[in-house]
């Protein structure tokens, strides 16, 4: 159910879904007796848009996030093991193409290649089924096997995790598949901006696991940062306005150690 609703949500409340909605019905008002407030309601909708498109907003929403977590040194102690989320892969097109289609967040899948050449011996593994609302034949996790192998990456200690449908699952799932001992150091790859929810989930699993940061969104200094491009600045405040809200909606629910974690 908390995967039903928060698909739901997460569509209708999406910032740019959102007011676009508000714009929609804020130009029905203005044919009837309530014009004032549509005229209010599509200004405001405007405003909120162009401020989404053109503003910093997507730099002062995602900057924090990706700042929690800082990057792991280059001389850090080898890890027993590596888990890589998902997120990286448009299912829809992969099927449609027959072949795996990448995302933005696709650095999430060759960071490990190189950690997994860098040490040999730490075990990989990708965590990731399908964030269809309908059940799918096909999974994240069949389009990264593919990406992997056609890369040339050895297969022979790689794991896959085909049930998961959101973090809360990657947690989940993976702990009971891996069942880390105490003493053991696994690195946790997932996007800078993502990593604040990903490792508090992980931790209430009672898998404690070592940030490894990639697929950053913004340069990381103090100054406002205007976008170059509108689509890009529109999807920057999707995924972090859908973080935040995430953190909150996950911590509420119990499925997060705190709600705003920390390394």
């Amino acid at each position: 159910m908390f995967f039903i609703v928060s698909k739901i949500f997460a569509f209708v409340l999406a910032p740019v879904h959102f007011f676009i909605f508000l714009a929609v019905i804020g130009a029905m008002l203005l044919f009837t007796r309530w014009k004032n407030w549509g005229r209010a309601l599509s200004a405001l909708s405007a405003f909120a848009l162009l401020l989404m498109a053109f503003g910093p907003l997507g730099g002062l929403l995602a900057g924090p996030l990706e700042a929690r977590f800082p990057p792991s040194p280059d001389d850090m102690p080898a890890p027993d093991g590596i888990i890589v989320l998902g997120g990286t892969i448009d299912e829809r097109l992969s099927v449609s193409r027959n072949r795996p289609a990448l995302v933005d967040a696709a650095e999430r899948l060759t960071a490990p290649i190189a950690l997994k050449r860098k040490y040999p011996s730490a075990r990989l593994i990708f965590t990731g089924g399908s964030a269809a609302l309908q059940a799918s034949p096909y999974s994240e996790a069949d389009a990264v096997q593919r990406f992997w192998r056609e890369i040339g990456l050895d297969q022979g200690d790689v794991l896959y995790e085909r049930r998961s449908r959101n973090t809360y699952e990657n947690a989940v799932f993976t702990r009971e598949l891996l069942r880390p001992k105490a003493d053991e150091r696994w690195l946790l790859v997932t996007s800078a901006i993502h990593m604040p929810r990903a490792v508090g989930v992980f931790r209430q699993a009672g898998f404690d696991v070592i940030a490894y940061p990639v697929d950053y969104r913004t340069s990381g200094d103090s100054r406002l940062e205007f976008p170059r491009f509108a689509t890009k600045a529109l999807g920057l405040v999707e995924f972090a306005a859908h973080e935040w809200a995430g953190l909150v909606a996950y911590r509420l629910t119990g499925k997060s150690d705190a709600l705003f974690p920390a390394p």
